[in-house]
């Protein structure tokens, strides 16, 4: 896997997926644990501060981006298409607020998270502190949620997903 391609310690390769955005740690933790066989609590804390160290970043640049970027029709185009998708999944952190914007990231389904999260924050106009710190604990409660469902073996995984998918799907409707 990882390894295989750019010669990274598993450690490293956790740290860094858990960092980009679609697998964020719920790519990692699975990856730490049930591939590379690494002891839980060091899956754990390399996904979770992977999973946080870009939302800073994310949180403070992304409008400036946008609009530094809105020049032209490709960069503008995919702002749009973000900035809507966010919208459009961030509805209930406009109802609950900052715990919408915790739970929304702390659920580990697909299309939420870090990376998510401080896009929906920023659509939102979240101030930059109650989101960070709001984006963060949800992080960390999806790297317990999930590591813990990885240590129990890929079937609990899938169960797992399967549970969380239902449930999203009923907290979704209006």
């Amino acid at each position: 896997m990882l390894e295989h391609i750019k010669g990274l310690p598993p450690e490293l390769a956790v740290l860094f997926l858990a960092a980009l955005p679609i697998f964020e740690l719920r790519g990692a933790i699975p990856l730490g644990i049930i591939y590379y066989e690494l002891p839980f609590w060091k899956t754990l804390i390399l996904a979770i501060f992977g999973n946080i160290l870009p939302v800073p970043f994310l949180l403070i640049l992304l409008r400036p981006l946008s609009i530094l970027t809105s020049r032209w029709r490709i960069t503008r185009s995919i702002f749009e298409l973000l900035y809507k998708t966010a919208r459009k999944k961030g509805v209930s952190v406009l109802r609950l607020k900052l715990l919408g914007l915790y739970l929304f990231v702390a659920l580990p389904v697909p299309g939420t998270g870090a990376w998510m999260g401080s896009l929906v924050a920023e659509v939102f106009n979240i101030p930059f502190l109650p989101a960070f710190l709001s984006i963060s604990l949800g992080v960390i409660t999806a790297g317990f949620v999930v590591a813990f469902v990885s240590k129990l073996g890929i079937i609990a995984v899938v169960v797992f997903f399967v549970i969380l998918l239902i449930i999203s799907y009923f907290l979704s409707r209006e």
